[in-house]
């Protein structure tokens, strides 16, 4: 599982499964060394750890705001049991969005001073589906074809004194029309701009990690797509 909080990923990762341990900075055995937040930067992997574990870092990230730390991973035993009591110190939020191709152009939108994709929650009893496309529609005027789901994300935040954590699903979608364009002002859009590849490095630079980790997921199935294209041909 990986969860971003404050921006930061956090990955949840089940002892047995095998990983690239040149990929950290530091490596820490929870069972033999007590754990200073406070203290790490960079990637940091954290073996043999626990569900208390978990909670201390999300309670230290979310009242420090980390600069220094780019990732935790938190290798732990009996995984399953792990993600669920972690999913249960939460209330779970649904929401859905998409990244709209128009050409070799994306859809973007601007808020709270970060350039971000559409998305929103969903409404009591709506299809994740339909969400998708009723968000971005809402949010941009604009008129989609509602694609494959290319994956979801997980971010954590607090609203009235409550811990949430949102699940959001992303979806490939298609232009349909585009001409009343226009951002949803109420919603606290200040713009809804296309960015062709070229601006999209720059627009990556100013936005979220877990936006950067849909639109390296949009990218992989992308090449997916290409592959299966050239193994037919």
């Amino acid at each position: 599982m990986k969860v971003f909080i404050n921006d930061v990923p956090l990955y949840i990762i089940p002892m047995e499964k095998e990983i690239d341990r040149e990929h950290y900075d530091l490596i820490i055995d929870a069972e033999k060394e007590n754990i200073r937040f406070d203290n790490l930067i960079d990637d940091v992997l954290i073996r043999k750890g626990n569900l208390a574990n978990i909670l201390d870092f999300y309670k230290f990230l979310s009242a420090d705001k980390n600069k220094k730390l780019d990732s935790l991973a938190c290798k732990v035993f009996d995984y399953d049991n792990v993600v669920k009591a972690f999913k249960k110190e939460f209330k779970i939020v649904e929401a859905a969005g998409g990244i709209v191709t128009k050409e070799d152009k994306y859809l973007f939108i601007y808020r709270l001073k970060k350039w971000d994709l559409p998305k929103g929650k969903l409404e009591k009893k709506e299809k994740v589906e339909i969400a998708a496309v009723r968000e971005v529609e809402e949010e941009c005027n604009v008129k989609v074809e509602l694609g494959p789901k290319v994956c979801k994300t997980w971010h954590t935040y607090t609203r009235n004194g409550k811990n949430h954590l949102k699940k959001t699903s992303w979806y490939h979608m298609t232009l349909k029309e585009d001409k009343k364009m226009k951002p949803q002002k109420e919603e606290g859009i200040e713009k809804v701009i296309w960015v062709n590849k070229v601006e999209l490095r720059t627009v990556l630079l100013t936005t979220y990690r877990s936006i950067r980790y849909v639109m390296k997921k949009f990218h992989e199935y992308q090449e997916g797509l290409i592959t299966v294209k050239k193994t037919k041909a």
